[in-house]
């Protein structure tokens, strides 16, 4: 009896043992020990404890224990020890074992971490290989120091979502449902797929591998509890995913105000030369170089304290403007381009309101300080064609287009490219042009936009750019052999009458100008068209004797009556909307000039007879000194309006260098 009841004893645990092996077998074949019957049996008792919680993740991260890490987190793991302690101690989150498993298949998913694999990577916007502003070494580091900062960068969200996900894999077997990690031997082979489970985990690594044994067993379980246990992935698939909240729109840009002042101008152009705008070259050049000194020596100019030449009242900074003036004088290098035939190209137009871009085109041509022949030395390349000349040659009266003017343009610039290989360089960047008709802007926008533009139409809302495009004066000259007859005025206790203005009506500023002062008031003489006389003699003494010259907008926002003003000594008053002044860069207009809003036309003299009348022989005072800006002599000289216009260009390149 004795001898029966130990055999019966012993084929129990014997049996008991088999089951046992068969189990591990059956449950974990690829040699992950079971746990100790002290571990957390379910995710309530300590939730992401343990490397036997029974998440497949975890169990791929263990199986990664024995083989040999990936060599980013060899490196890191050199450092720091943080990934062989993060794969190895078994007190990490699940969070963390998932997140560092979704980092091992993205790493070896490609060898480079392209937009696709890596989604946190950025996009290489400067072509030079490199994604912007970060490497893949760094993205690498980025993503194993988040890691390591435990899960402090989780929302609770996710973490919630990730336990009920293990919640509905122990669901699923317990319903009879198994799915098994098939882990590989090494972290190369795991391949990547884009397939993603309901509870939005990556499964390119998880293959249902069911034993033989337990085929028939399974397949009559799932069979019959399919339907429960759908229902219970989508369920959690419906917790685990974030609930789709869409971001709240961004407030909408603060709307561009309607009307400029001059002091808003002030403020968009400081801030223009103190942004980060620079040209990047497809190539270097010794002149890049040059300009960046440049900006350091301008930026960092010795202090003015007087200058026999210079009034500082006139400049926002006259420091540094007399030391960019100085070192425009010493190095700058203008290539002209000789492509081009006349009278488009290299012709100048010296007479009349447009005459600017004509003299200045004839003394930079035949400058032998600041011309070069050598492109290499170039710090900006002129493309000398005239905006008048252009309209002249190639309009078609009453056709209303200008279509073939833009197209000349384009087969001008695409014959400078296919000959040069200058303005590939920077697309156009440091290239300029000087154009006073009032059509330039609407001719070189679609080609020429990227260029520096010195324009007379200089409206802000016809896309005039600040920090870049420059406010070339219109002088309207009379003489091209005396361009300074007439000049200067009667002295300011001589000038009796209080505004003046004359012209043709052209826009809608003038009728509204004249309906409300004409014949209105003794003291302002408004006029529209006055009778012709020998040499304009009635027009210009009417300048000459009034304080206050009126300089309301034509057709467009410029006028050639600012500089008549300024010729003749008298203040001018700019009523002109958006209207950018001539050298904003360095000039302080403010302190010479008066700027009445089209909208106040009918307060114009209540805002003239409020200027107290040692501010007018102040600002009359000024004019007179910030006259030499604005004048054309038959060589240049020092500080003469060529030169004030070529230095607004060299600034404006400089400051975007």
């Amino acid at each position: 009896m004795g001898k029966e009841f130990g055999w019966r004893l012993l084929t129990v645990v014997g049996v008991t043992f088999a089951l046992a092996v068969t189990f591990q077998f059956l449950e974990l074949p690829y040699g992950v020990v079971l746990p100790s019957s002290s571990a957390p049996s379910s995710p309530d008792e300590a939730p992401g404890q343990g490397i036997g919680s029974g998440s497949s993740v975890s169990a791929n991260v263990v199986a990664v224990n024995s083989t040999t890490l990936h060599p980013a987190l060899e490196e890191v793991a050199d450092s720091d020890g943080f990934v062989y302690e993060g794969i190895m101690n078994n007190n990490r989150s699940s969070t963390e074992f998932d997140l560092l498993h979704e980092w091992l298949v993205d790493a070896n998913s490609s060898s480079t971490l392209s937009p696709e694999a890596a989604p946190d990577q950025e996009i290489d916007d400067d072509g030079d290989g490199d994604p912007e502003g970060i490497s893949s070494d760094h993205f690498v580091s980025e993503r194993i120091t988040g890691l390591k900062n435990d899960s402090a960068a989780e929302s609770s969200s996710n973490l919630q979502g990730e336990n009920v996900t293990v919640a509905a894999d122990r669901e699923e077997a317990k319903e009879g449902t198994s799915v098994v990690a098939a882990v590989p031997t090494s972290p190369m082979e795991v391949e990547p797929s884009s397939s993603v489970n309901p509870a939005g985990s990556p499964v390119g690594d998880v293959v249902a591998m069911a034993p033989s044994v337990r085929e028939e067993e399974e397949e009559a379980s799932v069979k019959q509890d399919s339907n429960v246990t759908s229902d219970k992935v989508l369920q959690a698939a419906d917790v685990t995913k974030p609930a789709e909240v869409s971001p709240p729109p961004p407030p909408p840009p603060p709307a561009a105000p309607a009307v400029f002042t001059i002091s808003e101008m002030n403020k968009l152009m400081l801030q223009s030369l103190s942004s980060p705008n620079s040209i990047r070259p497809r190539w270097p050049s010794p002149a890049d170089g040059e300009l960046v000194r440049a900006r350091s020596q301008i930026e960092n100019a010795p202090i003015v304290r007087d200058d026999p030449m210079l009034y500082a009242p006139l400049y926002h900074n006259v420091s540094m403007f007399k030391r960019s003036y100085e070192l425009m004088e010493k190095m700058l290098k203008v290539y002209v381009y000789r492509e081009g035939e006349r009278p488009i190209f290299h012709q100048p137009a010296l007479k009349g309101i447009y005459a600017s871009e004509g003299w200045f085109m004839k003394f930079l041509e035949t400058s032998k300080k600041f011309v070069t022949k050598d492109p290499r030395k170039a710090h900006l390349f002129y493309l000398p064609f005239g905006s008048r000349n252009l309209e002249e040659t190639l309009y078609v009266p009453g056709s209303h287009s200008h279509k073939n003017l833009i197209q000349h343009l384009k087969n001008y610039l695409d014959m400078v490219a296919a000959k040069h290989p200058f303005w590939n360089r920077t697309d156009g960047a440091d290239h300029f042009l000087v154009a006073c008709h009032d059509w330039a802007p609407a001719e070189t926008k679609q080609y020429m936009s990227n260029c520096i533009r010195s324009l007379c139409n200089a409206d802000i809302k016809e896309g005039f750019v600040f920090g870049k495009d420059t406010s070339l004066p219109e002088t309207y000259v009379r003489n091209a052999q005396k361009p300074l007859r007439d000049l200067g005025g009667q002295p300011p206790s001589k000038r009796s009458t209080l505004a003046f203005f004359a012209g043709n009506m052209h826009g809608y500023v003038r009728p509204i100008l004249l309906q409300h002062w004409e014949n209105k008031d003794p003291e302002m003489k408004i006029y529209g068209n006055m009778p012709r006389s020998k040499g304009n003699k009635n027009y210009i003494n009417h300048m000459r004797s009034s304080k206050y010259c009126i300089c309301p907008k034509g057709y467009e926002v410029n006028s050639p009556r600012v500089v008549e003003a300024i010729f003749h000594d008298c203040v001018p008053v700019i009523i002109s909307d958006n209207f950018v002044p001539p050298f904003l860069e360095v000039l302080n207009w403010e302190s010479f000039a008066v700027f009445v809003m089209e909208k106040d036309i009918p307060d114009l003299k209540r805002i003239l007879v409020g200027i107290p009348e040692r501010r007018y022989l102040q600002m009359q005072m000024r004019v007179r000194k910030v006259q030499q800006h604005f004048l054309w002599h038959p060589r240049p000289v020092k500080y003469d309006v060529f030169h004030m216009v070529l230095h607004s260009i060299w600034y404006n390149r400089v400051f975007r260098s």
